[in-house]
């Protein structure tokens, strides 16, 4: 028997959008877009009638603007959102709100150009809808409430000491490598903000469109006692500072001399994804081997799985988020079936895990 299809309705106030994306979209076997409006007010009245399984979603809109319209949605009846955003450092900023909100993923979409853009990155928006069809809902809301209270939490805590421990001080032998995607922006900010200002250097993929990862890493780093940076090429890896690939770029980590250093580079997809986990982890596991931690987070897809089987190869620790906490059990599910996973524990554990690691002998 085959799949229904995935109910789409496209909700941008641009006519050459809806009527691009329906046409496209409309070619896809797993897809059915079940209509378009031209703004939220016009869209909740479709959706009365008839409700999508997804929505994909301008965020800047006459009479409601995308992000009120998210926080409505959620509120009234969780629905799996994709939010289709221009590549814009406001449009960065914005979506960074909407994926706060709730938003499982993110499609950008040039301001002009839109029928070669679609033919170039047609898969990444079937990807991005099929992986918002798989969302667990109802835990993509818990995990947003509890991100939002921790980052409300950080907001009252008073600041930690800046000086480290001499321990942590005199070596950077210890790191953690963390790979996620769908819903990995709210599951990274749980963790993150529950870690203290001394914690051991840690380097992150998550699945990313270039631009939104310079906003997500500044977002997180208002609100964490760590320091979050998107990484460039001679970043070094250090105690209390997380380092997030850039969208659209590889990163590995090296070694130079008692140090590791975040390289960042070209090169093509890796597992249809540029930067990709398994690309991160191959490094980890060559130049950190043994002194190394590796999560692999929410997400749809493999990517990651055998790069984490490369690291517990190497002699590091490896973990995976438990099937209960994902919003998406699949990056986690392909690496406990090769064998990649020492041991899987719940979202909320995490944190705790990467204390209990840099605190270890």
């Amino acid at each position: 028997m085959t799949s229904p299809k995935i109910r789409v309705l496209i909700v941008d106030d641009s006519a050459v959008v809806r009527q691009v994306l329906t046409a496209f979209l409309g070619h896809c076997q797993e897809i059915d877009v079940i209509g378009a409006a031209s703004d939220p007010i016009f869209a909740m009245a479709k959706m009365n009638q008839d409700w999508p399984d997804v929505i994909v979603l301008d965020v800047e809109m006459p009479r409601m603007d995308g992000i009120t319209f998210l926080k409505k949605i959620m509120s009234v009846r969780p629905t799996p959102v994709v939010i289709c955003s221009t590549l814009t450092e406001k449009g960065a900023e914005t979506t960074m709100q909407a994926l706060a909100a709730g938003a499982v993923g993110i499609v950008t979409k040039p301001k002009a150009g839109l029928k070669s853009f679609l033919e170039d990155d047609s898969g990444d928006i079937v990807h991005a809808i099929k992986a918002a069809a798989l969302t667990d809902m109802r835990r993509m809301k818990a995990m947003t409430m509890a991100s939002h209270a921790a980052a409300v939490k950080s907001h009252h805590q008073p600041s930690q000491p800046t000086s480290a421990p001499s321990s942590l001080a005199a070596t950077t032998d210890r790191l953690v490598a963390i790979g996620t995607s769908t819903g990995g922006t709210q599951a990274l900010e749980v963790v993150l903000t529950h870690l203290p200002r001394v914690s051991p250097g840690i380097v992150i993929v998550q699945h990313m469109p270039e631009k939104f990862t310079g906003a997500f890493a500044a977002r997180l780093n208002g609100i964490c006692q760590i320091e979050v940076k998107e990484a460039v090429s001679g970043d070094r890896v250090i105690p209390g500072r997380a380092l997030i690939a850039p969208g659209g770029k590889h990163m590995t980590v090296i070694r130079s001399g008692a140090q590791y250093i975040a390289e960042v580079q070209d090169g093509p997809l890796v597992n249809r994804h540029r930067p990709s986990v398994d690309v991160l982890f191959r490094s980890v596991a060559k130049y950190a081997g043994k002194n190394a931690l590796g999560i692999i987070m929410t997400g749809m897809g493999d990517d990651g799985a055998r790069g984490l089987r490369d690291m517990l190869a190497a002699g590091a620790r490896t973990a995976g988020q438990d099937e209960k906490t994902c919003v998406v059990y699949g990056m986690p599910k392909e690496a406990v079936k090769l064998g990649a996973v020492q041991q899987e524990l719940p979202l909320e554990s995490i944190a705790g895990l990467i204390e209990q690691y840099g605190k270890a002998n």
